[in-house]
């Protein structure tokens, strides 16, 4: 017997409810999937955020972040403030700012404003800023004159600024002494007492100043000649500032001569120290100094000049 057309569609409205309830079970697995996934995803890069975190904390001082976010809190809208409203402004507790500010205080960055609760940026603060944009300017105007000294006998010119009881190279031009395995490059520092660049720029200091700097830090005998006697030193810094520039009898490296004139302020305060050096080998201390020591204080004056007509260039010397 045949079958009933209504039998045969009981049977397909069975059979394609089966596969829509299977399709539906299986979308709502791979949604599953997906969302399990995802929460998988975000649990991980959650972590891995954690984790970067951990590493910046740990490859920083929150402190002095800190710090800073009190002196940014000053502004030229704002530029004395109370303890309270200092606190309020970097983000901090009132006990926190407290102590940052006595700290600022007491280092110079921040003073109090008399007859009241109020704290306000000291003119220190300026110096930072200053001291950058002016070495940059430094290291610009010295470029030209520095290479202008370079040539068959002088292998490097330099210059220099006092920092502490060291010299700090800020700028240098170097042609050769590869070869006397002389490692100076900008950045490096060596020791102000065995420096021609160091003696030329101690040389216009006060004699307490010199003194504070020659006194830093242990003379150490360098090399053969070397001078390390206090006194002597002393004696020394009065030639050089009566004929204008220092001369180094391979004092700091052996087999180099060094010549250097110091770059002055208008009202004669040494800024930097400009040089230039050759190898012993090549040529005699004599004829060294003869050929080099006018060329040297004229480039010496010619920078000086140079920046002071650009606004100038201040270098606070620092004592560590």
């Amino acid at each position: 017997m045949a079958s009933s057309p209504r039998k045969n569609s009981n049977n397909y409205s069975h059979a394609e409810a089966g596969r829509i309830a299977g399709t539906s079970r299986a979308a709502r697995g791979k949604k599953g999937a997906a969302a399990a996934a995802a929460e998988k995803g975000g649990v991980t890069a959650k972590r891995a955020g954690l984790a970067k975190n951990a590493v910046s904390e740990k490859n920083t001082v929150q402190s002095l972040a800190k710090g800073f976010r009190v002196l940014e809190a000053f502004t030229a809208q704002e530029p004395e403030l109370t303890m309270a409203e200092v606190a309020r402004l970097a983000g901090i507790d009132n006990a926190t700012a407290f102590r940052f500010l006595n700290t600022l205080v007491e280092i110079g960055y921040v003073d109090r404003v008399a007859d009241s609760r109020k704290f306000r940026l000291a003119l220190k603060v300026l110096d930072l800023g200053f001291n950058a944009i002016a070495r940059s300017d430094l290291r610009t105007r010295a470029r030209p004159i520095l290479r202008g000294l370079v040539g068959e006998i002088n292998e490097a010119a330099s210059i220099g600024v006092l920092e502490g009881a060291d010299v700090l190279y800020v700028e240098r031009i170097q042609a050769g002494l590869a070869r006397l395995g002389v490692d100076i490059r900008i950045g490096s520092r060596v020791p102000a007492y065995s420096t021609a660049i160091g003696h030329a720029i101690l040389a216009w200091l006060s004699r307490p100043d010199q003194i504070a700097v020659l006194e830093a830090q242990p003379r150490r005998q360098l090399t053969a000649t070397t001078e390390t006697n206090l006194e002597a030193l002393l004696k020394r810094l009065e030639q050089v500032k009566r004929r204008g520039y220092a001369i180094s009898d391979q004092e700091t490296v052996s087999g180099l001569y060094v010549i250097a004139a110091p770059i002055l302020d208008p009202d004669g305060v040494p800024l930097a120290g400009l040089s230039i050096a050759a190898p012993a080998f090549q040529t005699e201390l004599k004829a060294f100094e003869a050929a080099g020591a006018g060329a040297v204080m004229q480039a010496a004056k010619a920078l000086s000049r140079a920046l002071q007509s650009s606004g100038g260039f201040t270098h606070e010397r620092t004592m560590s």
